[in-house]
């Protein structure tokens, strides 16, 4: 055969092939549809973003006093190790140090612990309503035909970018029942509580207690 003939047939196949590839890409492209939301936006409007802020707003409350305790019980032994410093004996003196450290670091610990539980709180009593709003994302998405519902929350968003009909914010916010207000009208439960845990003081040198004065 000749080889030239072979070559155009080669090419005539290949153009056959790449056509049939491209028809369907073309296709799913133009069916693909992409829609966004804030999800910050639509929980501040759920009914339960109240309650969620304040429960955090209590649980927030009983780890400060427990801290405000633990810092107290501090401070008053540090203060009666001042006033009776000069009368002790240097075993005394270096047991009263060790204790008050102690208490010290112990301060610093559940401060520290205090953070990890409060997060840990913010997640569980969210999660009731992430849940709700992912059915009802999902819901959406399947009676308006979105292909995808991107998140245009953070400071690193997925969606940079998009027309304003494809956000479906108001739409999950009506599938829900509720009537969408104007954005920042609401509080968002996902923000860290307005009282964080008191500032304790930082580790002392060995041998040294401070006190805070008045």
């Amino acid at each position: 055969m000749n080889p030239l003939k072979n070559l155009r047939l080669a090419l005539a196949a290949a153009v056959v092939t790449a056509g049939a590839f491209a028809a369907p890409a073309a296709q799913a492209q133009a069916n693909l549809k992409i829609g966004y939301t804030s999800v910050q936006y639509v929980l501040s409007q759920m009914p339960e973003s109240k309650q969620i802020e304040s429960d955090l707003k209590t649980y927030n409350g009983q780890l400060e006093a427990q801290l405000k305790s633990k810092y107290a019980e501090y401070q008053a032994k540090g203060e009666a190790y001042q006033k009776g410093e000069a009368t002790m004996t240097e075993l005394v003196k270096a047991d009263k140090q060790k204790e008050l450290q102690g208490l010290q670091q112990s301060i610093q610990e559940f401060q520290r612990s205090a953070e990890q539980s409060l997060q840990q709180k913010q997640q569980a009593l969210l999660k009731p309503a992430l849940d709700k709003l992912q059915k009802n994302i999902d819901a959406v998405a399947e009676e308006s035909g979105y292909t995808y519902i991107l998140n245009s929350d953070g400071d690193s968003p997925v969606l940079l970018h998009g027309p304003k009909d494809g956000d479906v914010s108001d739409l999950i916010l009506k599938k829900m029942g509720i009537t969408p207000q104007p954005a920042g009208s609401r509080t968002v439960p996902v923000a860290s509580p307005k009282a964080a845990p008191a500032t304790m003081p930082a580790a002392m040198p060995a041998g040294k207690v401070k006190t805070k004065t008045k």
